[in-house]
């Protein structure tokens, strides 16, 4: 019989899912209901952005979305952090034939656009931007479908395509270079929409009308919980258990990683909704993890969780290897170097390449400087929140507010963890 967890964990809502619920709702006819949507930052942004094209949403026990009341902004549409809502609302707005400027934080503005603008005026919209970054401007017109190959593995690219080719008389046809996670694909599907994947290969055919009002439990943030299982993995004798978690198979690719290294994960699927999976995932500690060597086949199933994979091989002995990871230059910071430098900062013996770090990990850390700079990246702030806990030695972040972005509570997650470590 299992041991019983000393921890067992429901997490606020996943962020992926959560933009994209908010989106599709407000394209429904009628009145959808959410129940556990992000209480993230990121995502409250995308609500605000939608509540300035027209859409109505109140709050209550669950979140209520009134669809297809869609207006032209009459302000610029602030993404805030969020470059999902940004670059998703730019699909979205596109293929309703509507215009607007989507502007953002200073973050914000150093990422790339022009991988989603140069297919949008293919598919005929005219776009003003700031050589490739924000501010963006899109001017409504008519939008057509496109055959295209995807340049980059990213499923905001690929989810703002689909979500314009909604709106054109022909089919959207997009070529993946590699795997990325499905949500947009998933509920677009339970929807009625006519996608079909073949390998690589999506193929979108248009709704001839609007699909009806929904309702979507969000399952839990997998990549929230990865912070916790990576501690939890790092401390002999602990049992957590995550319960009602995403469990997608595009999301699990940092789990099946900590599996093939030695980690003791597990996970059962109990239901679905929308065709989104969700159940209970269980992480015991105290394996003998193997070091991590990490290329391309890995990358893109675990871009988010790279942060914590990179604190993880800090605190296991061998030499890691990440590399084909310079899409990690382009997030919220530049990870890369932000985790160089924290790394350091801890004593550890990293070297930064362009595409990834070589990490020699050691079981006994000796931190040098306990001053972290989170560059307000929230991802970079709660991998070094962990680092100091399981070394027991708290460190000293410049900015830990901003985990606000993706999850709020993630201190008092943390603080709940490190309690209940026996």
């Amino acid at each position: 019989m299992a041991e019983t967890p000393h921890l067992i964990l429901s997490l606020a809502g996943d962020k992926s899912i959560s933009h994209r619920a908010l989106i599709l709702a407000g394209m429904a006819s009628g009145v959808s209901r959410l129940d556990n949507l992000s209480t993230g930052a990121d995502v409250r942004n995308t609500r605000a952005c939608l509540e300035a094209c027209g859409i109505s949403i109140r709050e209550e026990e669950a979140v209520y979305v009134r669809g297809q009341t869609w207006r032209e902004p009459r302000i610029p549409l602030d993404g805030g952090n969020s470059g999902t809502t940004v670059r998703l609302l730019l699909g979205v707005l596109a293929g309703l034939g509507l215009s607007a400027e989507f502007r953002g934080d200073e973050s914000l503005s150093r990422r790339p656009m022009k991988r989603i603008l140069d297919p949008l005026e293919t598919m005929g919209i005219r776009t003003q931007s700031n050589h490739g970054r924000l501010p963006v401007r899109i001017a409504g017109k008519p939008v057509r479908g496109l055959t295209y190959d995807l340049p980059v593995a990213s499923a905001q690219v690929k989810s703002a395509l689909l979500l314009a080719g909604l709106g054109a008389p022909e089919p959207t046809v997009l070529n993946e270079k590699a795997p990325t996670r499905d949500h947009t694909e998933r509920l677009l599907q339970a929807l009625g929409v006519t996608l079909v994947q073949s390998g690589r290969t999506l193929r979108l055919e248009p709704p001839s009308s609007p699909w009806s009002a929904f309702e979507l439990v969000i399952p839990g943030d997998p990549s929230t919980a990865a912070f916790l299982a990576a501690a939890t993995l790092l401390t002999p004798g602990m049992i957590v258990e995550f319960e009602g978690l995403s469990l997608n198979p595009t999301r699990l690719g940092f789990y099946r990683l900590l599996q093939e290294v030695g980690g003791q994960v597990s996970w059962v699927e109990e239901d679905q909704m929308m065709q989104e999976p969700r159940g209970r995932l269980r992480v015991v500690g105290g394996s003998r993890l193997q070091p991590l060597n990490i290329d391309r086949r890995h990358v893109p199933g675990v871009i988010d969780e790279l942060p914590i994979l990179a604190v993880l091989a800090a605190f296991t002995p061998g030499r890691s290897v990440i590399r084909d990871a310079a899409e990690l230059r382009v997030k919220e910071s530049d990870r890369l170097r932000a985790l160089f430098l924290g790394l350091t900062n801890l004593g550890v013996d990293v070297t930064e390449r362009e595409d990834g770090l070589i990490i020699e990990g050691t079981s006994s850390m000796e931190i040098r400087d306990r001053r972290i700079r989170t560059f307000h990246d929230h991802r970079i702030a709660m991998a070094f929140a962990v680092a100091g806990a399981v070394s027991h030695q708290p460190l000293d972040l410049d900015d830990p507010d901003c985990v606000r972005i993706s999850c709020p509570e993630f201190f008092r997650l943390l603080d709940q963890w490190e309690r209940a470590v026996p």
